[in-house]
């Protein structure tokens, strides 16, 4: 294994480190090479007015997975340069399910692309996806 590359608890040792995703209850509950799994709670402070969660909220989430599941090929020195979401419809739910995955790992451009899914009543329901493109840091 290369001492580089974040294992699952390692990725969780590194979420515990961004105040963020404290505050927002993000966990990373599944990990492989290429591919995250992270999941939040709903909480009514990431909601908008009308009581869905905030669109900038929804980016967070695909933007961290994207770059937790490029981690797993390069490493985690890594600084986001570009990312798109789509908002497919509005997300509720009581947790949020973020599975990200690379498409086209690269030695400095890292291109990844993220399903994020509301879960309601045991029912998993896709309200956004995304993509992101990530420049790996020299050291």
């Amino acid at each position: 294994m290369n001492p580089d590359v974040p294992s699952l608890e390692m990725l969780r040792s590194l979420n515990e480190l961004a105040a963020f995703n404290r505050w927002c209850g993000i966990e990373v509950a599944q990990a492989d090479v290429g591919s995250v799994v992270i999941e939040m709670p709903w909480r009514e402070e990431v909601g908008q007015y009308v009581g869905f969660m905030h669109a900038g909220v929804v980016g967070a989430l695909i933007d961290t997975a994207c770059g937790y599941a490029a981690a797993t090929v390069a490493g985690s020195k890594l600084l986001a340069s570009h990312f798109s979401v789509n908002c497919l419809r509005p997300a509720v739910g009581d947790r949020f399910i973020a599975k990200a995955r690379v498409v086209k790992p690269g030695k400095s451009q890292i291109f990844t692309s993220c399903e994020l899914y509301g879960r309601a009543a045991g029912k998993e329901v896709l309200v956004a996806t995304g993509e992101t493109l990530l420049s790996v840091v020299s050291k």
